[in-house]
């Protein structure tokens, strides 16, 4: 399916051809800001997937272990690093069966990550993969594996699957706002970084989330050079149906051709490096007022800094004429 893991895939070794499938496995990346959507985008592209035929494995990788609670209702499937940890305690091993569940074809598992304030997220995405491997990742056999990533962290394991060519391809997952497309941007720096240091890893596009027709996350694609995917409009059929955890990506339904399109071109747009913007840039989307641009930098000195009780005391500096 991947290379292993711990190794770049543009490295080849005996493993990489053992576990060859014998056919090709498409892994997709999909980023954005906490709260964006992604996971809402996942479980409606993975179910419609699944509907069109296709063998898909849903991938959470949020320590927040809620990527999947859509697509099963509002429910916390148990994650890979948690069951691990009680199985271990019990000297029993992990089965699939403890850690992937599905539903109407999608098959679903979350790796999970520490406690708040008792780890790193990001290692606990290495060890949750490095757990994968075990359950025999490479021998399994799918048409599509989504891995849901948070984009606001920049550590390394948030940034596994571009910096080792886990993925082919990224999705990024915005909206019409600066965060979140400061977000998206900082994915595709990502991408740029290590397709100079010789990855693979490309940009399949965005996917804009709650829209609301004021444009300028289409402006950002257009400028960084990445197409839009999908454009889900902010209605409020949409958001109460996902507050109230309901699946809309169904065949037949009034929002399937949203997800039918999403899945056709998520599939066939190829991985395209694309060209991230500069900070002013990424402001210059956005009207002036909207982000403050007309706000200058007024540097601060030692008596501010110090406030009424500041008194300039003399140089104790010597100072060596000719010197």
């Amino acid at each position: 399916m991947t290379p292993t893991l711990t190794a770049h895939a543009t490295l080849a070794t005996d493993t990489d051809i053992e576990h060859a499938p014998a056919k090709k496995t498409e892994v997709i990346a999909i980023y954005g800001k906490g709260g964006i959507g992604k996971s809402f985008t996942l479980a409606n592209l993975s179910y419609m997937m699944a509907q069109q035929g296709k063998r898909v494995l849903l991938i959470g990788c949020d320590p927040k272990s809620d990527t999947t609670s859509l697509l099963f209702g509002g429910r916390s499937c148990p994650t890979i690093i948690e069951t691990s940890s009680k199985k271990k305690a019990a000297g029993e091993t992990v089965e699939i069966g403890d850690v992937c569940f599905m539903r109407d074809g999608v098959f679903a598992m979350e790796l999970g990550g520490p406690e708040v304030g008792r780890g790193c997220g990001g290692r606990g995405i290495i060890h949750g993969f490095e757990l994968l491997e075990k359950l025999g990742f490479h021998d399994w056999d799918f048409d599509y594996v989504l891995l849901d990533f948070l984009g606001d962290v920049v550590c390394g394991g948030f940034g596994l699957p571009i910096a080792r060519d886990m993925c082919q391809k990224v999705i990024v997952v915005g909206s019409n706002d600066l965060q979140s497309l400061y977000v998206a941007n900082n994915v595709c720096s990502a991408v740029d970084y290590f397709r100079n240091l010789g990855g693979n890893v490309g940009v399949a596009g965005l996917m804009i989330n709650k829209d609301d027709g004021t444009g300028e996350a289409q402006a950002f694609a257009k400028a960084v050079g990445i197409p839009v995917l999908a454009e889900i409009p902010a209605h409020e059929d949409i958001r109460r149906k996902s507050a109230n955890y309901e699946i809309i990506g169904r065949p037949g339904t009034e929002w399937a051709s949203l997800f039918e399109g999403l899945a056709a071109r998520a599939a066939e747009a190829p991985p395209v490096r694309p060209t991230p913007l500069s900070h002013d840039d990424l402001l210059g989307l956005f009207k002036g007022d909207a982000v403050g641009r007309g706000v200058t930098l007024q540097p601060a000195s030692l008596a501010d800094m110090c406030g009424a009780a500041y008194a300039p005391r003399p140089s104790l500096e010597v100072v060596y004429e000719g010197v």
